[in-house]
């Protein structure tokens, strides 16, 4: 079993001139095996650089707080120790690799965070099921890695990663932008496929309530300005997409 506890995080993003904008504000979250939580929030609240600051991205620094994975500190890890450790970040906008495939990549992966190389008739059967399953062609696999790929192509790229490393912790950052409803119940099948083993945690970062009508949370937590500013379960994430942020947006301006 897993637990990644967040305490009294402060973290920004560091601009041209070396200085860090503080866009955390205090986060106090714990994410536990079993567990499906969603962050839930509007534009620039926050998600994003909760999201990149757990995974070690270079330009999020964190001022204050700590994050430990298992009782190890995470901000001690470099990036690659992190996904070792069993951290996984499925990016909002996954960058373009021109001149390596996604097969190359994935095989890539997998031997860095399993720490020897699969074998690649194993590894060959591996992905031909992943793809399989997320109703992917096979000729995706020799493709330059989203080089061209549509929103949703991008989006089962990500889950097809979740679903070869079977990572302990996924941090998923609004995975259902760009999707259309076949491509989202396809997305959400393979989530949900990975939620099936108890020993597995998931964070889902999303504006909308689309997506956890079919990924159900067990927590879901409002950010406002940096904060966590309301917890509860599924019927808060009901109120949002009826009456929007406001209410939190002006218990925040008056704090």
């Amino acid at each position: 079993m897993s637990t990644l506890e967040i305490r009294d995080l402060h973290a920004g993003v560091t601009d041209a001139a070396g200085e860090t904008l503080e866009v955390l504000r205090g986060v106090d979250l714990t994410v536990s095996s079993g567990q499906t939580h969603a962050i839930m929030g509007p534009n620039g609240s926050g998600k994003t650089t909760l999201a990149y600051a757990i995974a070690g991205h270079p330009k999020y620094h964190v001022t204050q707080g700590s994050i430990t994975l298992d009782g190890e500190d995470v901000l001690a890890m470099s990036v690659d120790a992190r996904a070792r450790a069993g951290l996984f970040l499925a990016m909002q906008y996954p960058v373009e690799v021109p001149g390596v495939s996604v097969s190359n990549f994935l095989r890539t992966a997998i031997t860095a965070v399993r720490g020897e190389a699969p074998k690649l008739r194993t590894f060959s059967k591996e992905l031909r099921e992943a793809m399989d399953s997320l109703a992917m062609d096979s000729s995706f696999a020799q493709r330059n890695l989203n080089e061209g790929f549509s929103g949703g192509e991008k989006k089962r790229h990500e889950i097809l990663q979740l679903e070869l490393l079977q990572p302990k912790i996924a941090i998923l950052d609004e995975t259902d932008s760009g999707l259309d409803i076949d491509a989202l119940r396809v997305v959400s099948a393979g989530i949900n496929r990975f939620r099936e083993d108890p020993s597995r945690a998931l964070l889902l970062i999303t504006h909308y309530p689309r997506l956890l009508r079919y990924v159900q949370p067990d927590f879901v937590h409002v950010f406002v300005a940096g904060r966590i500013a309301e917890e509860g379960g599924m019927e808060l994430a009901e109120e949002l997409e009826t009456s929007g942020y406001e209410r939190f947006l002006k218990a925040g301006a008056s704090t």
